[in-house]
């Protein structure tokens, strides 16, 4: 089998890995690094629940090959939950009752927070949140209470207000 040899940073850290060339970069987060957070859904594209940022935008890593990642920055929900504006939307997401089986969770937020770290200092329009969030589906909360969290982890990160 033709192996790939990947260097890359996750979560900031640099690393380096060999592989198997036909790889898909969910199978390396979650079963090389064990990066659990996100998760196979359909494995189509269409659900958002692998949902991981490469450089900065929303991928869904099960359909992405790790070889096409050779040199990304690659963030998971392991980190950016850890973050500030990873912390807000968990938070509003708790708060909002934006949360129940907890399966598309980390997809939603590593959505959530690409979006409102792409314009700081601004509250999106419900129509920005809805076209960010288009690719997470969600079978139990609805979109509702999730577009609420999200706005509400917006205002709080502009008004400083993220204790």
């Amino acid at each position: 089998m033709k192996k790939s040899t990947l260097e890359f940073s996750v979560n900031g850290q640099a690393k380096g890995l060999s592989f198997a060339h036909d790889t898909l970069l969910l199978d390396l987060i979650r079963y090389e690094l064990d990066l659990t957070g996100a998760k196979l859904g359909c494995g189509t594209g269409d659900c958002g629940a692998c949902t991981v940022l490469v450089d900065g935008r929303p991928v869904n890593a099960c359909l992405v090959y790790a070889a096409e990642c050779d040199g990304s920055q690659i963030e998971t929900i392991e980190d950016i939950a850890k973050s500030e504006t990873g912390t807000a939307i968990v938070d509003e997401m708790v708060k909002a009752d934006a949360i129940q089986c907890g399966f598309c969770t980390p997809g939603i937020i590593v959505t959530a927070y690409a979006l409102l770290k792409s314009s700081p200092g601004q509250i999106p329009g419900d129509a920005q949140i809805t076209k960010a969030l288009a690719g997470n589906l969600c079978r139990c909360t609805g979109y509702i209470p999730i577009m609420e969290a999200v706005r509400s982890a917006a205002e709080r990160l502009v008004s400083g207000d993220v204790t």
